[in-house]
């Protein structure tokens, strides 16, 4: 059993390694010369802004670094999308950062910057966090403008943003350390306050190139929209400072002085460790999650110690369900079972299947957490509704909308840790990207697709060859095997963790071993936020 374990814990640490490597290129922006570019010019990068803004004690969750991951090799790749963004805490406060990253494309807007970046202003949104804004962009990257700049989800949706979250009584704040062009100039000035720090930042709508293009006027950029020209004679800027620092500093003291907003009221009683260590999460489960597991080991190794309380045990076996406490933080878990079970008839059950009795009981449990107002947590390994004849004739798929119902509906914050398999219906059930969770992350071992790589490379491979012989094409085993193994690999690589954090489907690729902190940390931020509705559901079939 050692042997074994040891093989595991070895597999999850390998992935996770495999993980800090890919982050540890992403860190460095747009590479080593670009950053000395910066320092010669008296300018930190934005991990460093970030890193010298937040509080040394707290930790800052780090939203979207895979973004844009392998999307853009024609344009030279968009490293975290362009920006660096999370949640940390200012002077004790919980707030959202973005920072543009000037390293990359000189801060241009990709299309995924846009997503990335209305992604962080939801977070603010949803969970009532004061915005800080770290402005150093160049504007739209005008070759994808066409993806970038007129739709709904596009690049003026931010200042679209800006005005609803100053009316929702979202302290924005924005600190403009460089280029501040076009469209882009109206977000520092929709934000409740304005720093600029002298010679790097400037604002306006037209640079001096296009001004003298326009109107043939010869002016440099300082005199047409730096830190002086805005503080003393727009108006247009609150502060000045000589240097980056003082300019953060004084970001830390506004946020010092916030008043105090009324909270969701989560109940949290003193933290518990967790009957397992964190660093047995990771001898769980096999290497590429080949194999079954107990998820209630994982439970264990993630809530307060003793404190998991199963909603009916018995019944539905292949979704756990149950009271806990998280880092003292009450919560309701929804977890897929990957154990092969029995049922009540004492028939045998797949593990990571959504039974009938299963939507049925994560349902109720769905709806009891609403009226409770207790936090949701989903740890999904699920690999879809049960299929065939029997599942058919009992109603699957009516309890299966029973099930997507009471979570579409559901009130109370979601956070859902896509752990293994997230295939279909079973993605939407357990509360997938579609279903509002307030934060979403995966670990490393997690795979999103409409259903596994095997079944669906053979229900391709079955249409591609019944289609070349429909066309008289006569097909022999060595070529079915490759379009077979082509298939698969194609397939494969869209439904890697990597994938779907590039397209940021998920928040982050975690460490397993963080799940707890970072559960405990959503849930913080979520707090804040005391708007809360009634709960209803629509139709739901008896």
């Amino acid at each position: 059993m050692n042997v074994e374990n040891n093989k595991k814990e070895d597999g999850l640490k390998l992935a996770w390694s495999q993980v800090r490597q890919r982050l540890e290129v992403i860190y460095e922006g747009g590479g080593k010369k670009s950053i000395e570019k910066q320092r010669e010019r008296n300018k930190l990068t934005a991990r460093e802004r970030i890193n010298y803004l937040c509080d040394k004690l707290k930790p800052f969750v780090e939203i979207g670094a895979f973004a844009g991951y392998e999307m853009y090799p024609e344009q030279g790749g968009c490293p975290a999308g362009g920006t660096v963004s999370g949640v940390g805490y200012i002077s004790g406060r919980q707030c959202v950062i973005i920072a543009n990253d000037q390293t990359v494309k000189a801060g241009a807007w990709f299309p995924i910057t846009g997503k990335k970046n209305l992604r962080m202003q939801e977070i603010a949104m949803e969970n009532n966090l004061p915005v800080i804004y770290l402005v150093d962009s160049a504007g739209v990257y005008l070759p994808m403008q066409d993806e970038i700049f007129p739709d709904k989800d596009h690049f003026g949706r931010i200042f679209r943003n800006n005005a609803k979250m100053s009316a929702m009584g979202i302290t924005q704040i924005a600190a403009v350390m460089g280029p501040c062009v076009a469209g882009g100039a109206y977000l520092p000035i929709m934000s409740d306050e304005t720093l600029m720090v002298e010679g790097n930042g400037s604002i306006y709508l037209a640079g001096p190139y296009l001004v003298k293009a326009a109107i043939g006027e010869d002016i440099d950029s300082e005199t047409l929209g730096g830190a002086f020209t805005h503080t003393a004679i727009s108006g247009i800027a609150d502060y000045k400072f000589e240097t980056e620092q003082a300019c953060l500093d004084h970001i830390k003291k506004i946020i010092s002085k916030l008043g105090k907003a009324p909270n969701a009221g989560f109940d949290k009683i003193e933290a518990l460790a967790p009957a397992k260590a964190a660093n047995e999460i990771y001898s769980i489960l096999a290497e590429s999650n080949a194999k079954p597991y107990n998820m209630v080991e994982i439970i264990e190794c993630i809530t307060d110690a003793n404190s998991f309380d199963q909603f009916k045990e018995d019944y539905g076996k292949t979704i756990l369900c149950g009271y806990a406490r998280i880092d003292g933080w009450a919560v309701g878990i929804v977890a897929n079972q990957r154990l092969i079970v029995k049922n009540k008839k004492g028939e045998m059950q797949l593990g990571g299947v959504i039974y009938n009795d299963s939507a049925d009981k994560a349902a109720r449990f769905v709806m009891n957490c609403n009226q409770k107002k207790i936090p949701l947590v989903f740890l999904q390994d699920v690999t879809g509704f049960m299929v065939g004849s029997r599942s058919e004739h009992s109603g699957i798929i009516k309890d299966g909308a029973k099930m997507v119902n009471a979570v579409a509906n559901s009130v109370v914050p979601k956070i859902t840790i896509i752990i293994g398999n997230s295939y279909g219906a079973g993605n939407y059930a357990m509360c997938g990207k579609a279903y509002d969770p307030r934060f979403i992350y995966a670990w490393p071992t997690a795979k999103i697709a409409v259903m596994g790589g095997e079944q669906a490379a053979k229900t391709l491979l079955q249409i591609q060859v019944a289609s070349l012989k429909a066309k008289g094409k006569t097909i022999t085993p060595e070529e079915e095997a490759k379009i077979l193994h082509d298939i698969t690999q194609r397939y494969n690589s869209q439904t890697s963790t990597y994938y779907a954090a590039a397209r940021l489907w998920i928040d982050a690729i975690i460490d397993p071993g963080e799940t707890r902190m970072l559960i405990a940390e959503g849930i913080a931020a979520a707090n804040h936020n005391p708007d809360i509705q009634l709960f209803k559901t629509g139709i739901l079939q008896v």
